[in-house]
């Protein structure tokens, strides 16, 4: 395996980090029904004192579909936190290494976890019709249950290609 990546491998990563950088541009234009919302709220509230009951709801409902949604993509671009001070240091195998044992150990088991159980949480939730009980609108819950599997799924996705990338310069000391 020396020089690029063979074409089967590349053509997989590849289209893994293409779903990934589409679902993360599609999840970005939550930020507009999140935004309206908002503004529709202060300009209700402030301008003719006639405050939503549902603003509040919708506003962390997108927000967290936002936040959980945007996962995958935040991965795909290397944007999640990790202790670059050390690990820059390392070799890229060395690099590799760390990685493909982190996403085998640690990142595939905790997501696939994560989906097990928000799945659960989901079905659970719209079999019971459930609904926020902390506001006089009472929304659906089960709209924002699904996104914890959908996020997962998009993660694990997101995750394979990350791992192959990290086999891939283990084996060849080399980045794809």
């Amino acid at each position: 395996m020396n020089g690029a990546p063979p074409a089967r491998l590349r053509a997989l990563i590849g289209a893994l980090d293409a779903f990934a950088e589409r679902t993360g541009w599609l999840v970005a234009w939550l930020i507009v029904p999140l935004i309206g919302a908002m503004v529709y709220e202060v300009v209700a509230r402030y301008l003719f004192r006639a405050p939503t009951i549902w603003a509040h709801d919708v506003s962390y409902m997108l927000y967290g579909a936002f936040f959980m949604l945007g996962g995958a993509y935040t991965l795909r671009r290397n944007g999640h936190i990790r202790t670059d001070f050390l690990y820059s240091k390392f070799s890229v195998r060395g690099q590799a290494f760390v990685d493909a044992v982190a996403y085998l150990f640690l990142f595939f088991p905790a997501f696939a976890v994560f989906l097990w159980l928000g799945w659960g949480n989901f079905v659970e939730s719209w079999r019971l019709d459930e609904r926020a009980t902390t506001s006089p609108w009472m929304p659906p819950l089960y709209p924002s249950r699904a996104v914890m599997p959908v996020a997962a799924a998009l993660l694990l996705v997101q995750g394979i290609s990350e791992a192959l990338k990290s086999l891939y310069a283990l084996f060849t000391g080399r980045w794809p």
